[in-house]
């Protein structure tokens, strides 16, 4: 184990999370950074239909996406233990069935991507005169889920070792060829919201296949052989075990985020096309709260998997502090440039209007939604993955999905629908702080060992 990857389980704590945590954070942004400059690029060099058939695409790519995804995060911890507890032979089987796994999970999310979007935008009501523009947004994307899939998977896998450093600098790479794509695409040659789609799609193999390339190359316990790439059973179980409960809760909460999107719908294109370009902005400021729930996990894998409890919650302590403190920053930003902000992609008035009232809504509360992350992430690093799925399920679904379906009845304004995300973020984080004191999380691992 290389003194760089062992940086989390010893020495200083805040400089081992902030130096794994920067790359994660920089990676995010420049992830960001594409999935919004393809609204922008569309919203100036095509038209308003355009803008609303691309910005309100982040709740249902997320939909389909999210469950893989946190089947991504379970194979991480699954792997962040084994590290940290010098397990090589555990680690190596983990990887090898998390690779042949990602490849089964891309295909079938290729084939629902492709098959279902169509109905599932009519059901979420999207306008008849954005609709053509957003099912070809979203089949040219889907073409690539499989690409989406294993990248997520890889840097799930460098994650779990501790390596932020190279996701992020494929994730720059990748992240120029999207913008140089979109310009020539949509900019030169006027090819359309599928263009942009397909540049999103070709700079997403970019990445993965890089990620594919450095870990049959390293020279290091975790690196890959291609004959070794097949199924363990009883790896793929503990991946199953830690993953599904992070996917069903992705995916749950995605689910309620189309229900959210479905009644801004409601409210026409203007709507949809300033809160779509809100929440291409939102992505911006859950970037310190991505970047340090996913540190936490590894963070907590590693140090339970050495035995390192007092060091655990120390680390916890830091990275819950930090992503909270900068998730408000960015909030308070938000609120005072709102206009400005929603103007950027090229938005009507009617638009940054509807964008600037759900986003100072909402983004006075980032701070909750960011202790809820983290301690999420702690907990998954402890192996304790149901306690967040069940609490996120019940507070991001069933709490948001009612309250909406019961609050718009009585009062049909955008702003009933805006608030479903500050009550929601605040019920959680109070549960999740009860939990955190009352619950004895931290000793899940050992007693999981000795159960073994």
């Amino acid at each position: 184990m290389s003194a760089k990857n062992q940086a989390l389980i010893q020495g200083s704590i805040w400089k081992a999370m902030v130096l794994f945590a920067m790359p994660v954070f920089l990676s995010n942004l420049f992830q960001q950074l594409y999935n919004t400059f393809d609204a922008w690029c569309v919203g100036n060099y095509i038209n308003d239909n355009a803008l609303a058939a691309v910005s309100s695409s982040g709740s249902l790519i997320f939909m389909f996406v999210s469950f893989f995804n946190g089947l991504a995060m379970g194979a991480g911890v699954v792997i962040a233990r084994a590290y940290g507890a010098r397990e090589y032979d555990v680690m190596q089987k983990t990887i090898h069935t998390a690779i042949v796994f990602g490849l089964a999970a891309g295909a079938l999310l290729t084939v629902l991507g492709v098959g279902f979007t169509p109905t599932v935008l009519r059901w979420m009501g999207t306008p008849s005169e954005v609709l053509p523009q957003s099912i070809e947004y979203f089949r040219f994307y889907f073409l690539g889920a499989i690409f989406t899939v294993m990248y997520n998977m890889f840097v799930g896998i460098f994650h779990a070792v501790g390596d932020s450093r190279h996701p992020f600098y494929y994730l720059i790479i990748s992240t120029c060829i999207n913008i140089g794509l979109d310009m020539l695409f949509v900019a030169g040659l006027g090819l359309g919201v599928g263009a942009a789609a397909f540049a999103t799609t070709l700079s997403q193999g970019v990445s993965a296949l890089l990620c594919f390339l450095h870990i049959l190359r390293v020279d290091a316990p975790y690196r890959v052989t291609l004959r070794h790439i097949r199924f363990h059973k009883d790896r793929l179980w503990d991946i199953l075990r830690y993953g599904v409960p992070s996917g069903i809760q992705n995916s749950v909460i995605s689910i309620a985020n189309v229900v959210v999107q479905a009644n801004i719908n409601d409210f026409g294109k203007d709507a949809m096309a300033g809160c779509g370009s809100y929440s291409k902005l939102e992505g911006f400021a859950f970037l310190p709260v991505t970047c340090f729930s996913q540190a936490l996990a590894t963070f907590v894998g590693q140090n339970l998997g050495a035995g390192k409890h007092k060091r655990v919650m120390k680390g916890v302590a830091f990275g819950t502090l930090c992503s909270c403190a900068m998730a408000q920053a960015i909030g308070l930003l938000s609120h005072l440039f709102a206009p400005s902000l929603i103007r950027f992609f090229g938005a009507s008035e009617d638009a940054v209007t509807f964008g600037t009232q759900h986003m100072r809504t909402v983004c006075l509360f980032y701070c909750l939604m960011a202790f809820s992350h983290c301690i999420a992430g702690v907990l998954r690093g402890a192996g304790k993955a149901t306690v967040p799925m069940v609490i996120m399920l019940c507070c991001w679904c069933v709490f948001r999905v009612s309250y909406i379906t019961v609050a718009v009845r009585f009062i049909p304004q955008l702003t009933t629908v805006s608030w479903a995300y500050p009550l929601s973020w605040t019920l959680s984080a109070l549960i999740f702080l009860i939990y955190f004191l009352k619950a004895d999380w931290i000793h899940t691992f050992d007693k999981q060992k000795q159960k073994a």
